[in-house]
């Protein structure tokens, strides 16, 4: 116990030990805050790979849809349009 208080009797070893202690857990950016802002950073870029998936996937089909055949298959196949005079049967496969 008494060569522990020797230690901090040492001005340089009681100022590193504050230093690191405020710059560890009491500073703005403590590691706790680095830790969960890396956490965030990585659902985001996680969550840009999916947005511009997506985007790449509909701008494809919107060029598709430039022509007629392709506009009446789309809303007849995701819509579930139709005509008047026919009836629809959806079969859904698990």
């Amino acid at each position: 116990m008494k060569q522990t208080l020797s230690y901090f009797k040492n001005k340089f070893i009681l100022a590193t030990t504050i230093f690191m202690v405020y710059a560890l857990f009491l500073d703005e950016n403590d590691i706790f805050t680095i830790v969960i802002q890396n956490h965030k950073l990585q659902k985001l870029q996680e969550a840009k790979l999916e947005t511009s998936l997506q985007l790449k996937e509909t701008k494809s089909t919107l060029a598709r849809l430039k022509y007629s055949s392709e506009l009446e298959r789309f809303a007849r196949e995701e819509k579930l349009f139709k005509k008047d005079n026919e009836d629809i049967f959806v079969i859904f496969k698990n």
